[in-house]
């Protein structure tokens, strides 16, 4: 993975890789512009036609209206709702005992990436997934027991960290690419890869809660979100929904099926809520690696006479000059964003990959803090993450990484 250049490429960003991009091999238009300091990639489009390619690839209401309304949306209500999330101080980097196997790239600063090649298995191999996954599953399932206001997310960290070490794993996250912490925490407006750190959860809060564990030379991969005391009904339906789009996602899983339906039946169940997905980051192969291909896409990319329509109506609106220039720009971008998710590979029998949606309340456009990992809303608003690994059967999908 390659850090931000001035020519950058179309990128999709595994579920933890902060801001390490996986490369691709499509040509990048000059409609895509970086933001170095606020961490952006966005396209350079009018607002009246950034405004259509949301309502495109989103399709979040059936009227024309929803222009008005994500044009005028102010963030006012949510900053008062709650304050923004801020940088906590770190604890120093915990140790592990030399007797745990560790993962090769934990002495290097550099994240290895997305491994070409899929993680497919024999009966051993199945057997350390299973094994790697159900305590992933059982570690997962702790640290949701520590969430209650007060607590800091850093003593999180420390208790899983404590258990993974206790049985035998070593925290996969620690030592990645230079993570200072042994699970991630991302807390309201987080989308992921949330640093533990010395803020303590507040009443009202959501966190995910995000654990790999390496045992015996395999990575098993979860996370979920939970609530921290009193949490309000628009909180309480995302995390629902989110988790439903996860669980309808693999109940699709089979061999021979495209990875591409993964992205559309996540996004069609987030659609009927209004809920975006977060298309930046994506699933991934899991198992003797911590980051393989497959890359499971969250979103779906697929045009429908509605959206035709949609583009008559506003090319209509505007003079034809204009019209010529806007729709070389949404030509182009419709091209890059469809390049995501139209891939023909499909699932094989003893596979493992993971699967973890990410949905918004509100901006689905994510901004990296300067720690490069942190990753939030653009305006703020609640995010929520589901995630297991699972494992391709004659039958369907196994989940590995429940108790």
């Amino acid at each position: 993975m390659l850090g931000a250049t001035a020519s950058l490429q179309p990128r999709l960003l595994s579920s933890f890789v902060g801001d390490r991009f996986i490369q691709s091999a499509q040509p990048l238009y000059p409609i895509f512009r970086y933001k170095p300091r606020s961490k952006h990639v966005s396209m350079q489009l009018s607002r009246t036609f950034s405004a259509l390619t949301d309502f495109m690839f989103n399709k979040r209401r059936g009227t024309f209206d929803v222009f008005a309304i994500e044009i005028s949306r102010s963030l006012d209500e949510v900053q008062n709702k709650r304050k923004r999330l801020v940088p906590g101080e770190l604890s120093p980097r915990r140790p592990v005992p030399d007797h745990i196997q560790k993962p090769p790239y934990v002495n290097s600063r550099k994240p290895p990436g997305i491994a070409s090649g899929h993680e497919v298995h024999d009966e051993k191999g199945i057997e350390c997934m299973r094994a790697s996954g159900k305590l992933a599953a059982q570690v997962l399932e702790f640290a949701g027991t520590l969430v209650k206001p007060g607590i800091k997310t850093d003593e999180i960290d420390q208790a899983v960290h404590q258990m993974i070490i206790d049985n035998g794993a070593y925290p996969s996250p620690l030592g990645y690419g230079g993570f200072p912490k042994s699970v991630c925490t991302s807390v309201n407006e987080c989308i992921c890869h949330g640093i533990p750190d010395s803020r303590p959860l507040e009443d009202g809060d959501i966190i995910n809660i995000d654990v790999t564990v390496y045992l015996n030379g395999y990575h098993g991969d979860t996370s979920a979100t939970f609530f921290c005391g009193d949490v309000d009904d628009d909180a309480k339906t995302l995390v629902q929904v989110t988790k439903e789009c996860l669980y309808k996602a693999i109940s699709i899983c089979a061999p021979g099926v495209p990875y591409n339906r993964i992205g559309k039946t996540i996004h069609d169940h987030a659609d009927k809520y209004q809920y975006g997905v977060v298309r930046q980051y994506v699933g991934h192969g899991v198992g003797r690696v911590f980051h393989a291909d497959p890359v499971i896409v969250h979103h779906s990319t697929t045009l429908s006479i509605e959206i035709s329509l949609c583009c008559l109506f506003f090319c209509s609106s505007i003079s034809s000059e204009a019209v010529a220039g806007e729709r070389l720009k949404i030509i182009k971008a419709t091209a890059f964003l469809f390049s995501g998710n139209n891939d023909v590979g499909r699932m094989m029998l003893n596979q493992t990959f993971t699967i973890e949606p990410m949905l918004t309340i509100g901006s689905r456009q994510p901004v990296m803090w300067d720690d490069n990992w942190t990753v939030v809303t653009e305006d703020g608003s609640l995010s929520a993450q589901f995630e297991h690994t699972i494992l391709i059967t004659e039958d369907g999908a196994e989940i590995l990484t429940q108790c």
